[in-house]
């Protein structure tokens, strides 16, 4: 059986554009970590700034 974990769906939002291209899980034991990543933007056809955004 699986263990018990304390993670959650959230979306990773473009700092430019505003789009939500990525989904992910996090670890929400402790408060949501505010961190920020580059990833792959299709609207500007490269990578940018994504941030953490809880639907």
């Amino acid at each position: 059986m699986a263990k018990s974990q304390k993670r959650e769906h959230v979306w990773l939002q473009c700092t430019e554009t505003g789009d939500l291209n990525y989904r992910t899980s996090v670890n929400v034991q402790g408060g949501v970590p505010k961190f920020t990543l580059k990833k792959y933007s299709p609207r500007l056809r490269r990578r940018t700034v994504h941030k953490i955004k809880r639907k």
